[in-house]
């Protein structure tokens, strides 16, 4: 029988042509380039196309910047949350164990010190083998191994074709890894290239870097990890899937003791060493870093809110593309404006009023507080859970704010829709009367009446300057309880909450003027979607809250401008953000534009300081700080309300149903914290909770004593609208 020929030799002339290119070229280290497949693959066309295109490969290796993960910092520099691709921290080379690097030399490239790139004595070892066999033995260097993550990382960031896998490669593949670890080792200290690999090599899943791994399974930094941590990891980053602890325990641990065995053969440690290291389990302690507000440490929404206002800059790349790879990969410090303290009682007082697990699935609750001075949201709570999984008491919806940011509809905010305000709109409607130049104490009619069709109120910006009630029956508001109807003082009217006599007052003003002094302070459609933040209605319903919905922080927005005698101050909730490189992106300024005279808002601010001590507020204890606040309740009794401020920070609470609308909506007869109410208001569930949230932070953000308005803003003016009432109760009114 002939002697059968050996595949080396079927491949004589191709062999031939590569040694010869490579020798002229001067790159002796890649004797035999291509033969780390099986040699026949190195056959034909493949390998005749590899010197075609050698001379154009590139020479110089070309290493982008790593992905990294960007953390959002509360102000006090406490983490929010991280956000990753990959999860990765990087380390210098001082800041890993030396065991850690003796373990991945002992076992993927023990000649590491002694090569240039490319291993001769590898390849040689490698093709024999394969001859021999028909194996797929590899011979790739550190340095290779090093090259081809490198090119896989670029590949990811740009939309390229990642190889993880030898068996996947070419023999142009191939070249190219080896011409470019030879310019590497050029370029670079043996030590540059082992602490690059160890900070882009994948261990597991999202896990790329050792100091992530050795977190990630261990719970330890990299430079404690002693030798059988080290031998887990190294064994890893030949297949972390295949050799993964948490998938296949028994392969990885196979895989750590021929690590281990591999340590003791170079003379790495000793036997003894060797064999205490091998008698010990996988000693796992898997602590994962969990990514995006999902794994947020506290305040998931406002670190969704975060996200989406990076989102929705350009400043941060020109593209929505373009933004994802800045927030998830450039390693963004975000510093906010959330104040944990603050953020910590809300969230406390949230989930003690309405527990997603022990309330109904439709009821939502949350709070958003603001630094009336300077716009900064302090905390932003909610009773729900952050999680997309569909459940009861899951939803990613902040029902704290707008659904688009400015209207504008490629702007998503992840807002919830707002709500309907209820007499939490009420103070405009003084607002516009103390701007009229009326005083708080001032009598007007409000009896029960009923404004017919085709009355008439003052309206600038309707057609015709005035807008004309339509219904048939016409238009009849009535009290809660159908009751405390008459004359009485517009300060006794918004303390008791009293509808008839906010329509009453507003019938002698401009409905126009009453919808524009709350739209400059900041109220307007939660949904708005037209390119720009749409105002409320102006008919008479709106004046109740019956205009429109609201977002929570819309509503902050406009009291934090009464809290702040007149003056508007832009939310905000970034303070600092800068990338791991250096570069420092630009955040909003402190805006502030005054909206309302300093007056008005005095006389806003006494309006509103009298709810607490005669109206819906007064039976709440929190903590004695002079507060002034207003409570809202729509029609339907599905969105309740409450506003409680003073000078030095502003606090909006919602609890509603978030998923109905219209009249069988009502809250009434759903559980709230294990709870059933037979019937619900802004002050029955909404204050109480502001009030325990204000019971956790005392000493902060007390701010000053509000300045009351000019004496002929509260006095009676000397002719009246009508004769005072002789109803003195004070009681607490729950019509609002």
């Amino acid at each position: 029988m002939a002697a059968r020929k050996s595949p080396l030799f079927d491949t004589a002339t191709t062999l031939g042509k590569l040694m010869a290119f490579l020798g002229i070229s001067g790159l002796a280290g890649v004797l035999a380039a291509g033969l780390l497949v099986p040699v026949a693959a190195a056959a034909g066309t493949g390998a005749a196309n590899s010197l075609e295109f050698f001379d154009d490969l590139p020479a110089e290796l070309e290493r982008g910047a790593l992905a990294q993960p960007t953390k959002i910092l509360a102000r006090d520099d406490s983490l929010i949350a991280t956000l990753y691709e990959e999860n990765r921290q990087p380390v210098t080379l001082d800041q890993v164990s030396p065991v850690m690097t003796d373990a991945l030399i002992a076992i993927e490239d023990y000649r590491f010190y002694d090569h240039g790139g490319v291993d001769l004595e590898g390849i040689m070892g490698a093709i024999a083998s394969n001859v021999s066999s028909g194996t797929r033995r590899g011979a790739s260097t550190l340095t290779q191994q090093f090259v081809t993550n490198v090119l896989n990382d670029s590949a990811r960031q740009n939309g390229g074709t990642v190889v993880l896998n030898g068996r996947e490669k070419t023999v142009g593949d191939k070249l190219r890894e080896m011409k470019l670890a030879i310019a590497a080792e050029k370029e670079l200290s043996k030590e540059e290239i082992l602490e690059g690999y160890l900070n882009i090599v994948q261990f597991s899943g999202t896990t790329y870097g050792v100091q992530a791994a050795a977190k990630y399974f261990f719970d330890v930094d990299a430079a404690d990890l002693n030798i059988q941590q080290s031998a887990l990891l190294a064994g890893l980053v030949n297949g972390p899937t295949l050799y993964s602890p948490v998938e296949n325990p028994e392969g990885a641990l196979q895989r750590r003791n021929l690590v281990i065995d591999a340590m003791l053969t170079r003379d790495k440690i000793t036997q003894e060493e060797h064999d205490a290291a091998i008698e010990t389990d996988l000693g796992l302690n898997i602590t994962p870093t969990l990514s995006g507000c999902v794994g947020a440490e506290l305040a998931p929404y406002f670190c969704d809110y975060v996200t989406h206002l990076i989102l929705n800059d350009p400043a941060y790349g020109e593209t929505e593309e373009d933004r994802q790879d800045v927030l998830y990969r450039n390693g963004l410090t975000i510093k906010t404006t959330l104040d944990p303290r603050v953020q910590k009682a809300a969230q406390t007082a949230v989930n003690e009023t309405a527990n997603p697990d022990t309330t109904d699935e439709k009821v939502g609750h949350t709070m958003v507080s603001l630094d009336p001075n300077n716009g900064d949201i302090l905390e932003m709570a909610q009773n729900t859970r952050y999680d997309p999984e569909p459940a009861a008491g899951n939803t990613v919806l902040n029902f704290n704010v707008d659904q688009f940011d400015g209207g504008d509809p490629t702007k998503s905010l992840g807002g919830g829709g707002g709500f309907q305000p209820g007499s939490t709109y009420k103070p405009f409607t003084v607002a516009a009367w103390l701007e009229d130049g009326r005083s708080l104490g001032e009598v007007v009619d409000g009896t029960k009446r009923t404004y017919r069709q085709g009355s008439t109120w003052e309206a600038s910006c309707a057609p015709g300057g005035e807008f004309q009630i339509q219904e048939e029956d016409g238009y009849t508001p009535q009290n809660y309880g159908d009751i405390n109807y008459g004359y009485t003082t517009v300060l006794r009217g918004l303390a008791q909450s009293y509808n008839t006599i906010t329509m009453a007052t507003a019938k002698q003003l401009d409905l126009c003027h009453i919808r524009d002094i709350a739209y400059d302070l900041g109220v307007h459609q939660a949904k708005s979607s037209d390119g720009k933040e749409e105002p409320f209605k102006y008919d008479p319903s709106s004046l109740i809250g019956g205009g429109g919905e609201a977002a929570p922080l819309s509503m902050a927005t406009a009291y934090a401008g009464f809290a702040n005698e007149g003056v508007v101050c832009e939310p905000r909730a970034l303070l600092e953000v800068t990338a791991v490189d250096g570069t420092v992106y630009p955040v909003p300024e402190v805006s502030c534009e005054r909206e309302i005279p300093e007056d008005v808002a005095r006389g806003v601010n006494y309006a509103t300081q009298e709810v607490m001590k005669t109206g819906s507020g007064q039976l709440l204890e929190y903590g004695g700080i002079p507060m002034a606040g207003k409570t809202g309740t729509n029609d339907a009794r599905s969105q309740t309300w409450f506003m409680g401020y003073n000078s030095g920070m502003v606090t909006a609470t919602w609890i509603g149903n978030w998923q109905e609308e219209g009249e069988r909506s009502g809250l009434g007869g759903l559980q709230i914290g294990g709870r059933v109410y037979p019937e619900i208001d802004g002050s029955l569930i909404a204050a109480p909770s502001w009030a325990r949230f204000m019971q956790q932070i005392p000493g902060l953000y007390v701010g000053d004593r509000f300045v009351n308005p000019p004496a002929k803003m509260i006095n009676a003016p000397q002719r009246s609208s009508g004769p005072r009432s002789n109803n003195s109760t004070t009681s607490p009114n729950r019509n609002g």
